[in-house]
């Protein structure tokens, strides 16, 4: 799900900034690039969150401001996914991917209000905090594997070498993944009522997902204020 909705919201906005390219005969689309503009049109965390506009918290972590971008975070997310499902759940997965997400875009809010930002980085993050947070209930073994987790930091921050990057947002990120990993049981929930209560923060999120792009959809043709 949140793969098919991270391409779906990419294909979006890259026909909305080739429509505009086109209409102004810039080739800003040619190599999969997105412009500022429709990304802020499109839900990116900027300052509009302070006047209300929240859903821009969660509309940011799906849009990508160019293929690269968008490619290297679904490499992290496919290689890095699965585990975290295995060791927790799919409803458990969904909850770590959106609540790292916020948490990363509002620590990037509080250290630069102003500022746009987008991506999936702080959610991928989230995920990586999630694996390092478990490791330390493993031993020697989680150790040797927490080792292993360095790498995606350190191919995150080789990337940010080259582009421009929200730290806070990746900080925010892995910070709450680190403390979900740790404090939340690894697998199912032993109990019924434990097990409805993930199937209900899972379903909200999904619901909250969906109603921020509804409300970032409302005000599409609206003119920013």
């Amino acid at each position: 799900m949140v793969v098919a909705v991270t391409i779906a919201i990419y294909a979006i906005s890259w026909y909305m900034t080739a429509s505009s390219a086109s209409a102004q005969l810039n080739p800003i689309s040619a190599m999969g690039g997105i412009s500022g503009e429709v990304l802020l049109r499109l839900g990116a965390k900027s300052p509009y969150i302070l006047v209300g506009q929240w859903w821009r918290l969660v509309t940011a972590i799906f849009l990508h401001a160019g293929l690269l971008h968008i490619g290297f975070n679904l490499w992290c997310l496919f290689d890095l996914g699965p585990e975290v499902e295995s060791l927790f759940s799919t409803t458990k997965f969904v909850v770590f991917y959106l609540v790292s997400g916020v948490a990363g875009f509002l620590l990037s809010l509080w250290w630069s209000p102003f500022g746009m930002s987008v991506g999936a980085s702080g959610a991928i993050l989230g995920l990586i905090g999630v694996l390092i947070g478990v490791s330390f209930h493993h031993g020697h073994l989680g150790k040797e594997y927490r080792g292993r987790l360095w790498r995606w930091v350190i191919y995150i921050l080789i990337f940010g070498l080259f582009f421009a990057v929200d730290n806070a947002a990746h900080i925010g990120g892995l910070a709450t993944g680190v403390l979900l990993g740790y404090l939340v049981s690894e697998g199912e929930a032993e109990t019924q009522a434990g097990q409805n209560l993930w199937n209900l923060l899972a379903v909200l999120s999904i619901v909250l997902i969906a109603g921020s792009f509804a409300l970032m959809a409302l005000q599409l043709g609206q003119p920013l204020r």
